[in-house]
């Protein structure tokens, strides 16, 4: 782990390494780089989730188009769990984050796998806290976000690009509503 962090610090030209002489901080990071701040107010939640409709819409764009089998079958496991999940009535945080990660996965594009990775904390933070508000609601809503995830992943299946990200706009920005309502 701590080489992997010396190596991307090297890439990114924060530090150099000279043999003999050990790793010397080159230059110091951008102060303008913000790394995620947890979530504290609903506005966040809310920005959060804007994000998330804008990129994951496209991750599953790309992953219709370049899914192999493996991967759509890493994101059928992921819909089976978070089935169980619901059977169970339990909360799934962290299987609903696993099934968008899985989508980022099949887009073959580390750049949303890595943004994904990235806010994990963030995003499982506020999936929680949707999911536990659909607790107090009914088994009834808990199916339709299934069958939302479900629309992605059949989408996915079927090589549709825009219906993949149409169907995953649809269910991020129905879970902002859910959320927030009108």
């Amino acid at each position: 782990t701590v080489r992997e962090a010396l190596a991307r610090l090297r890439a990114d030209g924060i530090i150099v390494t000279r043999h003999g002489s050990g790793t010397t901080v080159a230059r110091r990071p951008d102060p303008d780089v913000r790394r995620f701040a947890p979530l504290e107010t609903l506005s966040d939640i809310r920005r959060c989730y804007e994000f998330r409709i804008v990129t994951e819409a496209g991750a599953a764009e790309l992953a219709a188009q370049k899914a192999e089998p493996e991967d759509i079958a890493a994101i059928q496991h992921a819909w089976d769990e978070l089935e169980r999940i619901v059977e169970t009535q339990g909360i799934g945080a962290k299987d609903d984050f696993s099934f968008h990660l899985a989508v980022a996965r099949a887009s073959k594009n580390p750049f949303f796998i890595t943004v994904m990775s990235f806010i994990e904390e963030q995003i499982v933070f506020s999936m929680n806290l949707s999911r536990n508000l659909s607790l107090v609601k009914t088994l009834e809503r808990q199916r339709l976000v299934q069958a939302e995830h479900l629309a992605v992943l059949e989408a996915i299946r079927r090589k549709d690009g825009p219906g993949a990200g149409h169907a995953m706009r649809q269910h991020l920005e129905n879970a902002l509503e859910r959320m927030f309502g009108s």
